[in-house]
């Protein structure tokens, strides 16, 4: 993870300084940070909070973009499926995007070990906590001192891009990504940023069809169990 650190704590710190410049109540920002810990949703509920917008309105947009995770705790569920449901709680809060990037490539094989796997994961997310939450708290404390035509926000469009651009791998991820950047740009003119939501529902929509419509490829009978 340490090679990772410095990007992460860069997004970290353009987050915070984003949070910093929202006009919220400074125990609010630091809450958000400690509690939430994820960057997508805070920055795209960070208008939503600011202009007043409906609280269902908030919580929906954080939950479609955080829908990800839900994918990534089914794949861990294999490996921590026999802890305590408070230890699992606990994984679950500190689980990141890098973090299961790492895991599944260092463990490839659904089979719990708790041994090596349990170290493993919480060596991991510990440098992930660490390198996103200093750099975010530092950004919230000393946004009043970044100039705004420093274009902070642009900065964190950026960031986003560079992690998304980062998942497209192949046919069924680029084309979702394609309609989800025509749907946003389509409903643009929706209030409280609902765009990001159509966007988000498009491109579930889209990975559905294109995984349903690939031929899957038959199993010998030899190897059904």
């Amino acid at each position: 993870m340490l090679g990772t650190a410095i990007g992460i704590g860069a997004w970290g710190l353009i987050t915070g300084v984003a949070m910093g410049k929202s006009g919220l109540p400074l125990p609010v920002m630091v809450l958000m940070s400690l509690l939430v810990f994820a960057g997508s949703a805070q920055l795209a509920v960070l208008p939503l909070m600011s202009s007043g917008a409906p609280l269902w309105v908030v919580w929906a947009t954080a939950l479609c973009v955080n829908l990800r995770f839900v994918i990534f705790s089914a794949q861990w569920r294999a490996y921590f499926i026999g802890y305590p449901l408070g230890h699992r709680l606990r994984l679950a809060y500190l689980t990141a995007d890098l973090n299961y990037v790492l895991f599944m490539r260092r463990f490839p094989e659904p089979r719990p070990d708790p041994a090596v796997q349990l170290p493993y994961f919480w060596g991991g997310v510990a440098c992930n906590w660490f390198a996103w939450q200093v750099p975010a708290l530092t950004g919230i404390f000393l946004a009043d001192g970044v100039p705004v035509h420093w274009g902070v926000g642009f900065a964190g469009t950026l960031a986003l891009l560079g992690v998304g651009l980062s998942l497209v791998t192949d046919k069924a991820t680029s084309v979702a990504a394609g309609v989800a950047a025509c749907a946003a740009v389509a409903a643009y003119a929706l209030p409280f940023k609902l765009n990001i939501v159509v966007a988000i529902a498009a491109a579930v929509a889209m990975g559905l069809l294109i995984d349903h419509g690939t031929p899957r490829r038959a199993i010998p009978l030899d190897d059904r169990t």
